[in-house]
């Protein structure tokens, strides 16, 4: 049953209105001159206003101006003009034609909908009083027997979601803002600092609704505090954000996930953002919704080109920025700032690796989509092997490499993201290698003796030279791993089939002086 709510509605070029209800019975059609079998009913329901208008209130209403200009002077009636389409959103019309009976409290009795010429027949001679006196009127004979209606212009797609937003059950609550009739609104943007440099998607309220049509949560949830200054993000203002870097309504919930995941009291999303060092969130997404919404885990994977992987990053960066105001010059005071600040989202090729997935591992089941939320200071920095033929040698190389991780005597002060490309994958695969076996073989490279990593004339990185006071020779030689723990090196595997250059994102601070890697399960919605 349809929710009748009342309107009033001006006439087609006229100063005059209608309202409905109005204590009598109504007859309400729904036409527009561009559909034929609305065009075709035009003299039905041209007879039946003549012969009930006695009994009902006869509305015909139009959804386009100079449609109803063309109705009303091929058939002599004036019609009501929804050009703005309210009343047909809030009616809930989808086709047209529609004629709607209600009784004399507007309340809903019957409809047709499109034209079925018995329907039409029996609803006409009920509205007369049971009678006959549109036979004359209306040659029933020469009107097919069957015509589908046509899609009403409230229900097309690009419309409903603006009438949606502008509705009184508008879910939308964030302050609009607007802008000069004139005035760019690209240019507004940058001017209002909304923008990370690039430009940005005007988040109308039609494109924000679109956009939350891919969650099931109701708009005003929270889904985080945003440090620095705390912001509420709302999963409408998470949505504003995603509408500006550019996100489809499918990538939403992947953001609303990664949004939580930066803002958990571990991740430290403050400190990444206010660091000198220059941090940033780098997202690895799992599971099913990599291929449902389209996202690169093959050639170019860590690059431009793909809009999930560049959007999604984006997006949690702006709400970063905007929510929680972490602005360059404000409270993110990176000393050279850093590329991966725009975005850096990925997911995992986990057909192509033998390894658990980067989500399994982290406690997540294989059919489950979750990202991770991993902080890197620097990255990708490549691992380049082509010589290796065995994995030991193969995994030797990528110890070696990241001892430059910070610095070369930097032991015990961050962790990695590794992204192993697959034909280094076949190689240590080949070998029988698991990952704890990958990370096994990277800390027994990495490691030296502590007398190696004492600051020193030639460097003042790594222990500082009291360190040592007291020490024995044994105590010195011990060999320390670059990483404190094995867990310390993540894994993922990306990348096109052809190319020995793997890649190492350098982490930043570790544990309750920085950034631990968080994991969420991403709601799945669409």
């Amino acid at each position: 049953m349809r929710n009748l709510v009342p309107f009033s509605l001006a006439l087609t070029d006229a100063d005059a209105s209608v309202s409905f209800p109005s204590k009598r019975p109504a007859l309400v059609a729904f036409v527009k001159e561009d559909c034929p079998t609305c065009r075709e009913v035009m003299p039905v329901l041209a007879a039946l206003r003549e012969t009930c208008l006695d009994t009902f209130d006869f509305l015909v209403i139009g959804q386009d101006r100079d449609g109803n200009r063309t109705l009303q002077a091929k058939h002599g009636f004036t019609l009501l003009d929804d050009s703005s389409l309210k009343v047909s959103f809030a009616w809930d019309i989808e086709t047209v034609p529609t004629l709607v009976r209600t009784d004399a409290s507007g309340r809903f009795e019957s409809e047709l909908i499109g034209f079925v010429r018995d329907e039409w027949q029996a609803l006409a001679k009920d509205a007369g009083g049971g009678d006959d006196s549109l036979e004359g009127r209306i040659e029933w004979v020469k009107l097919p027997a069957w015509r589908p209606g046509c899609g009403s212009k409230s229900a097309d797609p690009l419309i409903a979601d603006r009438l949606r937003a502008e509705s009184e059950n508008s879910p939308l609550r964030a302050r609009r803002i607007e802008i000069g009739q004139h005035d760019d609104e690209f240019e507004f943007m940058f001017d209002q600092g909304f923008s990370d440099g690039l430009p940005l998607i005007p988040p109308t309220p039609e494109r924000v609704i679109r956009m939350l049509s891919g969650t099931s949560r109701d708009p005003q949830d929270v889904v985080a505090e945003v440090p620095p200054n705390m912001g509420i993000a709302t999963v409408e203002k998470v949505a504003v954000n995603a509408v500006m870097a550019g996100c489809r309504p499918e990538y939403f919930p992947v953001v609303l996930a990664a949004v939580e995941a930066v803002c958990n009291e571990q991740y430290n999303i403050h400190g990444v953002m206010a660091t000198t060092m220059g941090a940033s969130p780098v997202l690895v997404v799992n599971g099913p919704i990599r291929h449902r919404i389209g996202m690169n885990m093959k050639l170019g994977a860590l690059g431009q080109g793909n809009r999930a992987n560049a959007t999604i990053g984006r997006a949690v960066r702006l709400a970063v920025r905007n929510i929680g105001g972490a602005k360059p010059g404000g409270t993110e005071r990176s000393t050279l700032g850093n590329p991966m600040k725009f975005t850096m989202c990925f997911a995992e090729w986990e057909e192509r690796s033998p390894w658990e997935p980067l989500h399994v591992e982290r406690g997540f089941k294989a059919e489950e989509s979750v990202v991770t939320a991993y902080t890197a200071s620097s990255g990708p920095v490549l691992m380049v092997d082509q010589d290796s033929r065995t994995a030991a040698q193969l995994a030797g190389s990528f110890g070696l490499a990241l001892e430059s991780v910070f610095a070369v005597k930097a032991h015990y002060a961050t962790d990695t993201l590794l992204v192993i490309v697959p034909e280094h994958v076949d190689t240590l695969k080949r070998d029988g290698y698991t990952k704890a076996d990958i990370r096994k073989r990277i800390q027994e490279v990495s490691s030296r003796p502590v007398s190696e990593l004492l600051a020193n004339d030639i460097s003042a990185t790594g222990f500082k030279a009291e360190y040592a006071h007291g020490k024995s020779a044994a105590d010195l030689a011990k060999r320390i791993p670059k990483f404190r723990r094995d867990e310390d090196i993540l894994i993922a595997v990306a990348g096109s089939e052809a190319g020995k250059f793997s890649g190492a994102f350098h982490g930043w601070a570790t544990g309750a002086i920085g950034s631990v890697p968080v994991s969420k399960a991403i709601d799945p919605w669409m």
